[in-house]
């Protein structure tokens, strides 16, 4: 592979290390979306360093970075902008929100009104948003990193099926192993304080260790998805992401299986995980790896098969054993 591989995917993964314990399989996922520009949920109970990880990565590729924290009085304008009247000249101007950037961190996305995940669609999709009859392109790269806790459901609106379908990959985070999980305590130790102007002192935190100074730049990330996109397909995998892709629309615990969105995915994800493990094609190793992140937000079980105490991920393993 090129010389940008054996330089930017190991110096990304470092520079996270220092910041955060473990979550080897989160950083891939992130990379994944990066190189692919792919859209990414993450979900997991609070302090799993969702947040943590997202900034980690935007500041060590040199990104500009924006982060809303979504809650239910959200406007859409809070995300895309408005139009503002300037007192001097008595014109309208266009004051642009934070979607207008390269990585977008909307925290807690199941806590905003509906009205204003629909917001997002036209900016996910289409990469462009409309503020006053005025439709302006965002920023390249663009990319949305969404976090929500699947845990609480009070003052929550559950994410639509046109809203999940945007999203190229849902990540489930785990809790860390014992091991990392002492790790990160053992940082905490030696962490010390923050002296503030004027005497004051705080505790300092895992976000005060995040380095201003970028790793990479926008060009070497470019230069790398360029190279993802000379990763080798073949028709035989091809057949294999069909025959996948088809067999969720067949079963009888689905309500309805996954759309083409969902192979086309799996094919770009797969292609961006070949060429951070350093291949030049991709394996089925890929797509196993891959397709419950793909797959399982994009299936819906029948009433009957919710009823009787079955999940997505049974459904999926059952096609994945029967594949293998």
């Amino acid at each position: 592979m090129e010389t940008a591989t054996e330089n930017f995917i190991p110096s990304i993964r470092e520079h996270v290390g220092k910041i955060v314990v473990g979550q080897d399989a989160v950083v891939e996922r992130v990379l994944i979306a990066l190189l692919t520009s792919g859209h990414l949920l993450l979900q997991g109970v609070p302090g799993l360093a969702k947040t943590l990880l997202v900034m980690t990565i935007a500041r060590a590729i040199d990104l500009q970075f924006s982060r809303i924290q979504c809650t239910v009085d959200m406007l859409p304008s809070d995300i895309v902008g408005s139009e503002v009247l300037d007192q001097k000249t008595l014109e309208y101007r266009i004051h642009k929100g934070p979607v207008f950037t390269n990585l977008l961190l909307a925290d807690e996305i199941n806590r905003a009104s509906p009205k204003v995940q629909s917001a997002l669609l036209e900016s996910m999709q289409e990469k462009r948003v409309t503020i006053g009859g005025k439709t302006m392109r965002l920023p390249t790269p663009f990319l949305v990193i969404a976090t929500q806790n699947p845990v609480e459901q009070a003052g929550t609106f559950e994410l639509p099926e046109a809203q999940l379908d945007r999203f190229m990959l849902l990540h489930r985070l785990d809790y860390p192993t014992p091991q990392e999980e002492e790790e990160v305590l053992r940082r905490q130790l030696h962490m010390g304080l923050r002296k503030e102007e004027g005497g004051g002192a705080v505790m300092r935190t895992a976000f005060d260790m995040i380095e201003d100074a970028p790793q990479a730049s926008v060009a070497s990330l470019v230069r790398c998805m360029e190279e993802v996109q000379k990763v080798h397909v073949s028709d035989v995998f091809l057949k294999h992401c069909v025959e996948l892709v088809n067999k969720t629309r067949e079963a009888d615990l689905l309500d309805f299986g996954c759309s083409p969105r969902a192979g086309l995915s799996l094919i770009n994800a797969c292609r961006a995980r070949a060429y951070i493990h350093d291949r030049g094609f991709v394996t089925p190793e890929d797509m196993f790896e891959l397709a419950h992140d793909v797959m399982l937000h994009r299936m819906r079980l029948t009433y009957e098969a919710q009823a009787e105490g079955h999940t997505t991920a049974q459904v999926l393993e059952k096609i994945l054993s029967d594949l293998s």
